[in-house]
């Protein structure tokens, strides 16, 4: 059954990723009482990642922002897959934005403002969260942009975590 809130992304035009598997030696995510912890996600997309490159060099904003939104759809069907409906959610808690900025980049904000668009169209004003958004040398794969996020469930969720660890 889908989501209301998977309804809102749909009616906004976002469209969740149906599977998001780990691709190292990681979880994609650790669930303790509460408490959920997205593991970072690059923008792949089809099998790759869909964004590579510096931002500010040969990666625009508006390419870096479709890569954040990207980022943000993957760590929405984690939570869907661990908390079992994106209804599970209380509150988007934090998203730490990495951008893989060329030397004179500055406007990590306005990329990481892509993802925080993307969580208060799925969650309203419980989606409205903490954020650091930074600029990093280098990211996994090349990739634009790696986002990871916490999020406060209701209790309702019965999905185990893969790991005993908190976040």
């Amino acid at each position: 059954m889908t989501s209301k809130r998977e309804l809102d992304l749909h009616a906004a035009g976002l469209v969740l990723p149906e599977t998001v598997e780990a691709v190292a030696q990681y979880v994609p995510f650790v669930r303790s009482g509460k408490l959920l912890c997205i593991s970072g996600q690059l923008p792949r997309a089809d099998g790759a990642v869909a964004v590579v490159g510096k931002v500010g060099d040969d990666v625009s904003i508006e390419r870096a922002r479709y890569a954040a939104t990207i980022c943000a759809l993957r760590i929405l069907s984690i939570v869907r897959m661990a908390a079992g409906s994106l209804d599970a959610v209380e509150q988007v808690i934090e998203l730490t934005v990495y951008v893989n900025s060329g030397a004179a980049f500055t406007d990590h904000s306005s990329v990481a403002d892509a993802a925080s668009d993307v969580m208060e169209k799925a969650f309203g004003s419980a989606g409205r969260h903490a954020r650091t958004a930074v600029g990093v040398a280098q990211l996994p794969k090349g990739a634009a942009v790696e986002i990871s996020a916490r999020f406060a469930l209701d209790g309702s969720g019965q999905r185990a975590a893969p790991a005993s660890a908190t976040c």
